[in-house]
This record gives structure tokens, C-alpha cells and sequence, in this order.
């Protein structure tokens, strides 16, 4: 089975009839391979992905966003870690939104989102996004009083509101050369238990650990929810979302490599072509070059 053709059974085509408890997060998608067998599997995906990136550059006319959202421990990092390892650095831009600041706050939601956006050319990976804003935000409406909204703008419809805004977004972005692909790592609630015990035994990892982790374990029905109207709500034709499990951090990397791989390869991106006086040019400098002594 082809890495693209993974993805694709976690693409979501019909969010109308999208239910997350129908998606385990410790699939496979029948594979049973070893960890070897694995990585050769990745780096395979890995090394066709720095290819099309090269392309993607030169060819100089799409841009690519990749928006990762997750619970914590889902392996966000770790993803971007190992997808990205062979890609040329200058190629690839990751962003981590953290809470908003004060300069921030005094804009629209989407405004700090729309700064960071990949130029043509090149990958822009947004490790978390403005999808904060219609799931931690609204798990915790409390937040929204920073953002001090006219009391008009700030009723029942907001998140339905935010929905057509991110769709609008989206959707312009997409109409410019931008390809997106959203996924959402859907790590189980025992897995990410196991993860933070992890991190708290071992002393290279504990500096990721916070007590707000836990607090937010209490609210973990609450955030499914919030992730499921929001993926239901905004998984379209031209920014998918794809639910890729997270339990086995091997296959979420295969998983999202393939995706990834699978949808450059859908542009058709090519080297410019050197015809005409420009090809003259290069003949003579080829030439000069091979007449020195």
C-alpha cells in the first residue's frame, strides 16, 4: 500500500457525517510491519518529499500550509521532526502560536495568522493555528474577554460566526496557490496519560511537562466536542482535514508524510523551462566556461 493511498482513508470528504468517536486513534490501517520496516517506509516518504519541495520552490508559484492541531502529547513536534528531516531548511517555516499578545488581541483572530503565511515557494507549518480560537477558546469562553469584542459581536452565534470566517479565510487562500492540508492527531486519552507519565520519569522530557496538562484532562469531552464541530464544520474540497490516529507515533508520521507527498504530487509542479535568448545566454556562458584555461 502506497503512502498516499494511508492518507487518504483519513481524509475527510464528508464532514456532514463526520463523528469522531468513529476514528480510532490506535489504527494502523492494517499494517503490521516492525520498526525497520518503518522508518524505511518514512524515509522513502521523506526523501520524495525533499524532491517535491526543491520543485515547489522552483516552480515558484504555490505556497503549501500544513496546520497540525492536537492535544498535547499528540507528537506534534516529534511529526515536524521527522516528516520535515530531509526537507531544505530554507524551504520550510514553522510557526507555534502561543497565547496571543496584547498587540494581537487589539486585531482580529486572524490577523497574526495572516502575517505568518508561507510565501510561494515554500512549506509553512503552523503547529497550532486559528483553530485555537474555536477550540481552546471556546472550551474556555472566559479567554474571549481579552479579546474585547463589542457586546453585539459577542453572542450566542460567535463560533458559527468564526466557522464561515475560517471557511472565507481558507477558501481565499486557496484561490491565490495556496494548498492546505489541516490534520488532526487524534491521540486517546489512555495514550496521552502514558505520555506525560513518560515525560514525568524521565528527566530530558520534563521540562515539557506542566500541571495546566492535567487540568485540561478534565475537560477532555469538552475539547472532543469542540474538535468535532470544528472539523465537521470546516473540512472542505480545498483545505481538507484529515484525522490521523496518534497512538503508534510511527504511523502518524507515515500517515501525514503520504498525505503530504500525495498532494504535492497532485500539482504538477516543474522546473522552469530555459528556452530562447535565455538558453543562448547559457550556451555562451557554458562555452566561456569550458574555453578557460
Amino acid at each position: 500500500m502506497k503512502l498516499g493511498e494511508i492518507a487518504s482513508r483519513y481524509r475527510i470528504d464528508q464532514p456532514g457525517k463526520f463523528r469522531l468517536a468513529d476514528h480510532d486513534p490506535a489504527d494502523c490501517c492494517g499494517l503490521t510491519i516492525d520498526k525497520d520496516e518503518a522508518k524505511e517506509l518514512l524515509k522513502e516518504g521523506v526523501e520524495r518529499l525533499a524532491e517535491l519541495q526543491e520543485r515547489l520552490y522552483a516552480d515558484n508559484r504555490w505556497s503549501v500550509l500544513v496546520v497540525l492541531q492536537a492535544m498535547d502529547a499528540a507528537g506534534k513536534d516529534s511529526l515536524i521532526e521527522h516528516v520535515m528531516s530531509g526537507v531544505n531548511p530554507q524551504g520550510v517555516q514553522v510557526v507555534s502560536f502561543k497565547q496571543p499578545s496584547a498587540e494581537e488581541l487589539d486585531h482580529n483572530f486572524l490577523w497574526r495568522i495572516a502575517r505568518a503565511l508561507p510565501e510561494r515557494g515554500r512549506i509553512g507549518i503552523f503547529n497550532r493555528s486559528h483553530y485555537e480560537e474555536v477550540l481552546v477558546v471556546r472550551v474556555h469562553p472566559e479567554y474571549l474577554k481579552g479579546q474585547r469584542l463589542p457586546d453585539a459581536k459577542n453572542g450566542k452565534d460567535i463560533w458559527h460566526q468564526r466557522f464561515d470566517d475560517i471557511r472565507a479565510f481558507e477558501k481565499h487562500l486557496a484561490r491565490n496557490g495556496t494548498l492546505i492540508l489541516k490534520f488532526f492527531l487524534n491521540v486517546s486519552r489512555d495514550e496521552q496519560r502514558k505520555r506525560f507519565l513518560d515525560r514525568i520519569d524521565e528527566p530530558g522530557k520534563r521540562w515539557k511537562f506542566s500541571m495546566g496538562d492535567v487540568a485540561e484532562r478534565k475537560l477532555w469531552p469538552q475539547y472532543m466536542a469542540a474538535y468535532e464541530d470544528a472539523i465537521r464544520e470546516t473540512s472542505t474540497p480545498e483545505a481538507p482535514w484529515y484525522v490521523i490516529p496518534a497512538d503508534k507515533k510511527w504511523f502518524t508520521r507515515l500517515a501525514v508524510a503520504g498525505a503530504l507527498v500525495d498532494a504535492l504530487e497532485n500539482l504538477k509542479l516543474e522546473y522552469p523551462k530555459v528556452e530562447g535568448a535565455a538558453l543562448e545566454e547559457l550556451e555562451k556562458a557554458k562555452a566561456a566556461l569550458k574555453a578557460e584555461k
